[in-house]
């Protein structure tokens, strides 16, 4: 597939960025069921273990009565994805060049590009942290509880109509955290684990993919929500299948956006 003439890079150390168009958010999927249907053992046993993780973690805030941290640990989930599937990413840098793949994948990921990876995970645990602490401010300003239990919070806060004023600054100030989240990461870990770069920039390369062809990236977005937002909400089992088709497609977004020159 070809993509068309790459942006020019404002550093000149940095890679070039492609132009794509609406149709690749859809061949990535695609690309990414293929390689599921090619190493289906280790992808979907990579995705029973995210499943099995999260509802451990859930468990844990159920029987420690912290189910008011439910919500934040959703939003936190969507912000940590990217993370969550380097062992993916892995995965399909095998599946390109022939090459067999393992059970230690994440591993071996991890290990290319430690140091950088630890600053590209630092800035999104610290995204999530803001993303936090503002939510809760919110509630401490807009609502008599700071810490609403989870059992009133969707019946009390977002359906009775009496705190329109909270649901819609909470709204807002989740989109303003997702989009830097999502831009700053949309093709970061993939890049880290496929090139000797260091984290800003590739955090760079990332924004200037997603401002480039911000078009057909929020489409590529509002996929990645609507699929792992339908594994979320069927108790996390639908993650089974979830997060392998995205992370497996995410590798195939990084190859398509950032051309190797």
């Amino acid at each position: 597939m070809d993509n068309t003439a790459a942006a020019d890079s404002p550093h000149q150390e940095d890679p070039r960025v492609n132009t794509i168009t609406l149709d690749h958010p859809w061949q990535w999927l695609a690309k990414g069921w293929q390689d599921i249907k090619t190493a289906p053992f280790y992808s979907l046993r990579y995705g029973a273990m995210i499943v099995l993780i999260s509802g451990l973690i859930v468990f844990l805030t159920i029987i420690g009565h912290l189910t008011f941290l439910i919500p934040f640990l959703t939003a936190g989930f969507f912000l940590m994805a990217p993370l969550l599937a380097i062992g993916l990413y892995q995965m399909s840098a095998h599946l390109e060049r022939g090459e067999p793949v393992s059970s230690c994948q994440a591993l071996e990921a991890f290990r290319r590009n430690q140091g950088q990876l630890g600053v590209a995970i630092g800035f999104l645990v610290m995204t999530m942290q803001l993303w936090i602490l503002a939510s809760v401010f919110l509630f401490i300003m807009l609502f008599h509880d700071p810490f609403p239990p989870f059992s009133s919070f969707i019946p009390v806060v977002l359906l009775s109509g009496q705190h329109m004023a909270l649901v819609i600054a909470l709204t807002l100030v989740g989109a303003f955290f997702a989009a830097c989240a999502f831009c700053i990461s949309a093709i970061t870990i993939p890049m880290l684990i496929d090139r000797q770069v260091d984290a800003f920039t590739a955090m760079r390369t990332s924004v200037r993919a997603v401002t480039h062809n911000w078009v057909p990236m929020l489409l590529w977005a509002t996929l990645l929500v609507l699929i792992v937002g339908a594994g979320l909400l069927t108790l996390y089992v639908g993650l089974f299948l979830a997060v392998p088709l995205v992370g497996h497609a995410t590798w195939h977004a990084y190859r398509d956006l950032v051309p190797r020159d």
